[in-house]
């Protein structure tokens, strides 16, 4: 049933994709997923706080700051070192993470997902753009952006006792609603996209050569963390977390370089590379389906 939801969502949104409120259905799904269903899932877990979520927040935001210098290291372009670091945690990652580990995956997921947005919004607009940024406006930004409201808001619920509430009045299922809610909007999204989507050979294997450098930092990175950092039920979460190395760049590089540069070069990267990622999140399934 996990897999089925997110493949039934990916299904409709090709459908919908050709209809004419497609492009306002995107953008409403879309707005739901970051500004509602998140949001929910974010104050739910951390309300309920689980040991070794602080550890994992900060495990997605330094990778991503490594794979950020790395990679420009190499190639001495901020767009496509932004590329390779920031992830796309929300339309893919949460489907992605529920269908391969199940529901209870969530409180981990909820962690990374919120150290590489901290990322995302300290460094993708000054990635994109070619004035220098005052600092009080990128902290501005990181303050108002809704993963931030939503810890910020389970930080006060925790401390007024708000979970002692939520566990006598049984609204498990607000968040069981916004789960589906997650996982049903993100795929629908990609659907749409995809669909009006055009990319060639080139694209592709640029990607996958990309890919296969990710995944190559993933198993790295991954092994020394668990070998030498004690987070908490590490054996645990050690698959979601190198789940992250297998997701294509962030949907909103585009925007941002479009409105900061101009262009949309980076639109086939994210295309190409959310195909990929596709392929080598299915095999990842079944590696992790043949020895569990």
């Amino acid at each position: 049933m996990a897999l089925l939801l997110p493949l039934l969502a990916f299904l409709t949104g090709l459908m919908l994709a050709t209809t004419p409120v497609a492009s306002q259905l995107k953008t409403v799904l879309s707005s739901l997923l970051a500004r509602c269903f998140i949001p929910i899932v974010i104050i739910y877990n951390m309300v309920f706080y689980q040991a070794g979520s602080l550890s994992l927040m900060l495990f997605s935001f330094v990778v991503a700051i490594l794979l950020f210098y790395f990679f420009l290291y190499f190639s001495k372009n901020k767009l496509s070192a932004l590329c390779f670091s920031y992830v796309n945690m929300a339309w893919l990652g949460f489907p992605f993470a529920i269908a391969l580990f199940g529901a209870e995956i969530s409180p981990a997921m909820v962690a990374l997902y919120i150290g590489g947005s901290i990322f995302g919004n300290l460094w993708a607009v000054t990635a994109v753009s070619n004035a220098p940024q005052p600092i009080a406006a990128i902290l501005k930004k990181v303050a108002f952006s809704p993963p931030i409201i939503a810890l910020s808001l389970a930080a006060l619920f925790w401390l007024f006792g708000i979970q002692h509430w939520l566990q006598q009045h049984g609204v498990n299922w607000i968040y069981a609603t916004a789960k589906l809610g997650m996982s049903f909007s993100g795929m629908c999204v990609l659907g749409m996209w995809l669909r009006h989507t055009k990319v060639q050979a080139a694209d592709l294997w640029q990607s996958s050569q990309t890919a296969a450098l990710k995944l190559l930092c993933g198993v790295l990175l991954c092994g020394l963390t668990y070998r030498f950092v004690p987070i908490p039920q590490i054996e645990h979460y050690i698959g979601v977390m190198f789940l992250l190395f297998c997701l294509p760049p962030a949907a909103n590089i585009v925007a941002l370089e479009t409105h900061y540069q101009g262009t949309g070069t980076s639109a086939k990267y994210i295309a190409s590379g959310t195909m990929v990622s596709c392929v080598v999140v299915s095999l990842y399934g079944v590696l992790l389906h043949l020895y569990s």
